[in-house]
Order: structure tokens, then sequence, then C-alpha cells
């Protein structure tokens, strides 16, 4: 596994720069701006999780027809008429085999129009399966949609360093042992699971009215919908044109301002508003007192105590305006839900964003500074 393990982070040393939405999704960041970041910003910021769902599920649904393929290609090299006979004995050889790196370029491939023709052929070569039984297998052994929100790896706190193999775009069914019954030969993908994952995807995502639709043009989703529901098709290459077309979407609408706020500041839009608020009651409080003071001409010892309220005041207010906690970048803290905060893993975020503090630093110094001096030093008047 050790040198799995290396490229990722030779590639994170490496890439002096942000990374690009596909790295993103393909696992190959670190937090804040890792692809848990990616879905809580999408679910809490852009309300449009649901788009990237729809990828992922896609991504999925490539990833277990692809695991089909190999295990149909080894069933005939053992030429073994049933397949399940096959790989219900050899299940944990295959998964040993079957490669995750594959699943890492989610972009269009020989390979997948390839595992696309494949299953076209077989479609047509054998009966449609009438049963989806063999212990309904589908239900336990892909991953479920995220609609459930945190299955999958998203319930992990991103404060966790992610497991090499989580790195990657990663099939729950490689982890047979945790997902299956002891009597059921679910760790094997039959024909069936690959027809319920297509159709899943229509009914959740495509389908007008469905449960989580996703805008679509007209004719992909005309197109999506005859595939599957007239031509019987559930072959990747139905989805293609609505995954790269929703690929796009995130990346002109949603990426930028997600890079923004991850890689520029460390803060939540409702940090940074409660910022605001205090930043601007404390310094109205500093203003007032001194006002006060300087016509009492009270003494400048006493006046010192102005000191409080304008530290507190520029410092909010230098981080509303940054959107940056200057002590926590410090630290190496990114806050990715109100008051939930994880550790900075990305290299190259972890230097913007301490260059970021220490301007923020020297702003909130210059303009405290100099506050507290005019207010304590400005010769007191009497009425």
């Amino acid at each position: 596994m050790a040198h799995h393990h290396m490229n990722p982070e030779q590639e994170l040393e490496q890439r002096n720069r942000l990374p690009t939405l596909m790295e993103v999704l393909g696992r190959r960041t670190l937090a804040p701006v890792d692809l848990f970041s990616f879905y809580i910003y999408m679910r809490d910021q852009q309300r449009s999780v649901d788009y990237l769902d729809f990828w992922l599920d896609v991504s999925q649904h490539m990833s277990l027809c692809r695991h089909y393929v190999r295990e149909l290609r080894r069933s005939m090299l053992v030429d073994t008429p049933e397949m399940e006979k096959a790989t219900s004995k050899r299940s944990s050889a295959l998964l040993g085999d079957f490669d995750l790196g594959e699943g890492m370029d989610t972009r269009k491939s020989g390979q997948e129009s390839r595992v696309s023709a494949i299953l076209r052929g077989d479609n047509g070569t054998r009966n449609k399966p009438t049963s989806r039984g063999r212990g309904n297998s589908y239900d336990h052994s892909p991953a479920h949609s995220m609609g459930s929100s945190h299955s999958r790896n998203y319930s992990r706190p991103s404060a966790d360093r992610p497991s090499p193999s989580e790195q990657l775009p990663q099939p729950s069914y490689s982890t047979p042992e945790v997902r299956t019954d002891s009597n059921s030969p679910g760790h094997s993908v039959a024909r069936a699971d690959i027809k319920a994952s297509a159709e899943k995807i229509l009914y959740t995502f495509v389908l007008p009215g469905s449960e989580r639709e996703i805008v679509l043009p007209d004719t992909m989703l005309n197109k999506i919908i005859r595939a599957i529901e007239e031509e019987g098709r559930d072959d990747p290459e139905v989805f293609d044109d609505a995954k790269d077309y929703v690929f796009q979407a995130m990346e002109r609408d949603a990426f930028p301002g997600f890079l923004q706020a991850k890689a520029l500041g460390n803060l939540v839009p409702l940090s940074v508003l409660i910022r605001l608020i205090i930043g601007l009651s404390s310094l109205m409080a500093g203003f007032w007192g001194g006002f006060y003071m300087i016509l009492r001409n009270i003494s400048r010892s006493t006046r010192c105590w102005l000191i409080l309220p304008f530290v507190i005041g520029s410092y909010f207010l230098v981080s509303y305006q940054y959107k940056l906690d200057i002590i926590t970048a410090y630290l190496g803290f990114s806050e990715y839900t109100w008051m939930n905060w994880s550790r900075v893993r990305e290299p190259f975020v972890r230097r913007l964003l301490l260059t970021r503090a220490t301007m923020a630093f020297f702003m909130f110094a210059a303009v405290a500074v100099g506050l507290s001096v005019l207010f304590i030093f400005v010769p007191g008047t009497n009425f």
C-alpha cells in the first residue's frame, strides 16, 4: 500500500497552485479544499448539492459497471457458464485485484466506451433479469445515493486524514464483509445491480418532478429517459452528456466561490456576519466612551481602557473584511460549518492563508493602535 500513499503526497507537494474541480472530485486534495468541504459548501452555501450528488452517483455507477465487466471477463476466462457460482467462491480474490485507481480518471475515456459497449452487448445476449433476487444485492452492495446525506465517506469529519484508498472514488463494495449478509453473495455485482443503479439515478435526479430533480436541457433529459425506459440501456454512456453538463455547471457557478471561501478565508458566512455585528458594536462603544472621556476631561490613565473596545472592534471588522480569523489561520484551522473547525492540510492553501493572515494582522494592528493613540492622547475639554 505504501507506494499508493506516496503519489498523492508528492503530487500535493509539487502542486504549487489551487486544485482543479476534477482533483477535488477525484479525492486528490486535502482539507479545506477536499471533497467533504466541497460537499458541505454545495449543501449549505450554494444550496445545489443535488448536482454534486448526481455527479458522484454517476461516477459510482461507472465503477459498478467497470467492476461487473471485469468479473464477466474473469468468469469467461475460467469458462464458467454461471458467473454467480464462480464469483461467490472467488469474490475476495476479485476484490483484491480490483484496481481502484481506474476510478480516478472520471473523464470520458476509451475504456469507458469499451465498458459501455460490453454492457450493451451483454444486455442483448442475456435474458433480462426478471428478479432482483440473490439476496437483492443492490440494496447493500453499491453505496446508496447521498440523499441520505451522510452515507459513504461524508460522515467522516474532514479533520481526519482520508486513508489512501479514500483518496480515490471508492466503491463501497470494496468492503463486502461489512455491508453484506453472510448468506448472500452480495460482493459480486449482478447485472440487476447495474440496471437498478441506472434506474435509481433516473428516478432520483432526472425524471421531471423527481425527489431531487436537477435542471437539464430538454433534449438531454429526453435522451436519457428514452435510453433507459424504452431501449432498456443501463451502460454509463447513457449519462455521459448529463455528467459533463453538470460538471461544467459546477465548475462555472460553484467552484470559484468555493476556492475563494476556503483558500482565501477560513470562516463560514454566519461567522463573518457575526464578526461584523460584534466589530461595529465594539467600535461604537469605543467611540462613545472616547468622546465622553474627552469631553469630561478624564485622565489619560483612565482613557487607556479604550484600548479594549478598539482592539476587539478592529479585530472583528478586519476578520469580516478578509473573511478570515487571524488567530485560527496561524494555528492552521478552517471552519467548515458554524463553530466546527478542521485542520488545514493542503500545503498551498496553508501558505496562502498564512500570507492573508499576516496582511490582516498588520491592518488590524494599524487600526487598533491608531484609534487608541488618537483617543488617549488628544487633549481633553471641559465645558
